[in-house]
């Protein structure tokens, strides 16, 4: 599934441009599994848990450069959300983007994430993680 995120944040005669995004709606993430989003010209990865958290990552993989992480396997590593790339398997935390397999491989970007009244808001710039 491919989002494009809604232009909600689009500077107005009241001030500045919002910091927050609305992609989605909740009930549109499968859990379990990843959507791509389009966040300012930004391809993001969205994984919905169980709990109904949202995370938000880079959709790139830094290892190929191929832009498939919505793709990946979402699972856990202990109480630690994970993805495992499609391509090659490398797992990802979902919190902190940190890559826990290999452990000194690349950091993913992430985004915060918070959803109101059922819809999905994604920061508008990444919080941490890996080059820009």
């Amino acid at each position: 599934m491919s989002i494009e995120a809604d232009p909600v944040t689009a500077q107005d005669a009241s001030g500045p441009v919002s910091p927050w995004i609305a992609v989605c709606q909740l009930q549109d993430l499968v859990p379990e599994r990843g959507a791509a989003a389009l966040v300012r010209g930004e391809q993001v990865a969205l994984f919905r848990l169980v709990d109904d958290t949202v995370r938000a990552v880079q959709h790139q993989d830094p290892f190929t450069g191929a832009h498939v992480l919505a793709r990946g396997i979402v699972g856990t590593r202990g109480t630690t959300p994970t993805v495992a790339s499609p391509l090659h398997k490398q797992v990802f935390d979902l919190r902190t983007g940190g890559c826990l397999d290999p452990a000194d491989g690349p950091t993913l970007r992430t985004w915060d994430v918070r959803v109101e009244e059922g819809v999905v808001l994604v920061s508008a710039a990444p919080e941490s993680g890996g080059p820009s």
